[in-house]
């Protein structure tokens, strides 16, 4: 995880602009550099790492002799960097795994270079050869990529909007500052000038199909059939090797641990391949949550079962409400159940960066997309609706949960690892027959339970615990959080603002006080970038008012049963 940044036709002193670098510099605490491009002196680098593997030659922009003319800036995890050098007899200068990708390209141009990498990436690759510059980011958007492009050529690209909303340039920059599409990668010419021209915006893998690169994982074909052995043994597979592949680190991990599902599952597979590679050190798990929180204490259940180092954060409601507007800043969105879902997450990543040494955290994101895990699945009018809005959620991930885990976890300088959206999972399980995906027996994410079950990774309890919302899991069942945030927020806004706020906020209105008070702050650090959410998340098919799980019918936690 780092803060990457660059800048193309800068027409203002490149000193000057070098300051928005430093607005994300929490993403790399380790180190940073800025590097200007020879021959281009309007053109520069920018670069804040946080240093996770090669510690010695890990810094960027990456260049090596054998291609003088390539620069890349990268921000992710390359998993199958040692199988692609095996592959194809690649030589690599570096331990760092981002050195593949100008291994690849020189060996087969951009496309190719975007489909074969297996991991999470958001890189910036430039080709002073052929004046060309790259832009790319993974599949679900894991890694983060904004960028904003004039007309007269001036292109400016971070890792967060917030080093570039600042910029100096001769036109307005404030309406073009915008997120990169997830899934895809950018071709633009790069003119004696130092300005660019964009040539084509490339789709390179749809979550759907089988990536490219499974050819070369260490995973070779899967038997195929869809009797329910079968399914559950490949999911089992697929997805203690998503973990596998991402204990890539030579910093301690660590693992975020709700008590959900998810976490569970992560946490648990974790530590059983922690120590079949001998890794010597306690696996150190989180959680968070106000005094006797439904999330604490299955969290406790769960550390107990497969014996981690297991920490406790415990907040009060004034704790997380002073968090409100440092978590808006940092998430860069104004929705609400984002917001509520992350303050708790910043919390215990503050935690986790002051109290300990964990750097690399895993954590359960993209499951709930994925396995159908939101309660309002069980409204859901046939099996097919029910795998379309699945998709939909996948596609939106950068906008949500993504977003949420990212920032949260960068703002602290923590690098983030999330096994469920492991590309050749994720295309397997979409792959099945709709009508084995959905909820049964009045239970979401069934089908990842059921593969579970015989496994003994979990205790009964937990594997098959009902879904709780992390933002409504952290507080207790009398009095939720999203309650104690609404509560809050009554005595901060006027009523006469909230009759108003459609002409003041004319997109994405706010509807409630709440939503009045995030958009607020928001725009009190991002005003007039609205449209960065193109809309609020809100579950389907049920009259739902609010995103909270406990505001549906369907909402019955274990402490009720």
């Amino acid at each position: 995880m780092c803060g990457i940044w660059a800048l193309f036709g800068s027409d203002e002193c490149l000193s000057v602009q070098c300051l928005s670098a430093m607005k994300i510099a929490h993403r790399g605490p380790d180190a940073f550099r800025f590097e200007n491009v020879n021959g281009f002196t309007n053109c520069c680098f920018g670069f804040h790492r946080l240093a996770v593997v090669d510690q010695l030659y890990g810094m960027q922009p990456i260049r090596v002799k054998k291609f003088p003319y390539l620069w890349l800036c990268y921000n992710g995890e390359i998993y199958n960097f040692k199988q692609l050098q095996k592959q194809f007899g690649f030589e690599y200068q570096t331990l760092v795994d981002g050195e593949v990708i100008l291994h690849l390209y020189n060996r087969g141009g951009i496309e190719q270079t975007a489909s074969m990498l297996d991991g999470v990436f958001a890189f910036i690759l430039l080709d002073t050869a052929n004046r060309k510059v790259f832009l790319a980011r993974d599949t679900y958007g894991v890694r983060p990529l904004f960028k904003v492009l004039t007309d007269d050529g001036f292109l400016g690209v971070c890792s967060e909007a917030k080093g570039l909303i600042n910029l100096k340039h001769s036109t307005s920059l404030s309406s073009k500052v915008e997120p990169f599409l997830p899934g895809h990668y950018e071709v633009l010419d790069l003119k004696p000038s130092g300005k660019v021209a964009s040539v084509e915006l490339v789709k390179f893998h749809s979550y759907k199909d089988e990536p490219l690169h499974a050819a070369c994982d260490t995973v070779e074909a899967l038997p195929s059939g869809f009797d329910l052995e079968t399914v559950k043994s490949n999911i089992r597979i697929l997805f203690e090797n998503a973990v596998r592949k991402r204990l890539m680190a030579h910093r301690r991990i660590g693992c975020l641990l709700s008590g959900g599902l998810d976490s569970s599952l992560v946490a648990a597979v974790l530590l059983k391949l922690m120590k079949e590679m001998n890794i010597t050190y306690p696996l150190q798990t989180f959680a968070i949550g106000m005094e006797n929180s439904p999330d604490l204490l299955a969290a406790r259940k769960v550390a107990a079962h497969i014996g981690s180092e297991h920490h406790e954060v415990i907040f009060n409601s004034e704790e997380g409400i002073q968090a409100i507007e440092d978590v808006i800043f940092s998430l860069e969105t104004y929705d609400i159940t984002t917001v509520r879902a992350s303050i708790g997450m910043y919390l215990v990543s503050k935690y986790i960066r002051k109290k300990t040494d964990s750097v690399v955290i895993f954590s359960g994101e993209g499951s709930d997309e994925l396995t159908q895990g939101y309660i309002y699945f069980h409204k859901a009018p046939s099996p097919e609706e029910a795998a379309e809005e699945s998709e939909r959620l996948l596609k939106e991930l950068y906008l949500f949960d993504v977003l949420r885990a990212d920032r949260t976890t960068a703002a602290h300088g923590l690098e983030l690892r999330v096994p469920f959206l492991d590309h050749r999972f994720t295309s397997y399980y979409l792959s099945l027959p709709a009508e084995l995906r959905v909820p049964k027996n009045g239970i979401e994410k069934y089908l990842l339970r059921q593969s579970f079950e015989d496994s003994n990774l979990l205790p009964k309890e937990i594997l098959w615990r009902p879904k709780e919302a992390f933002s409504d899991g952290i507080a207790s069942v009398k009095k939720s959080w999203f309650s104690i945030l609404q509560d809050y927020i009554d005595q901060q806004v006027d009523d006469l603002l909230l009759e108003k706020a459609s002409e003041k906020y004319p997109f994405n209105p706010p509807r409630t006080k709440e939503s009045y008070y995030y958009r607020q702050i928001f725009e009190k650090h991002y005003s007039g970038r609205s449209n960065w959410l193109p809309h609020y998340w809100m579950p389907r098919w049920v009259k739902a008012t609010d995103p909270s799980a406990r505001t549906l019918k369907h909402y019955k936690s274990a402490a009720q049963e």
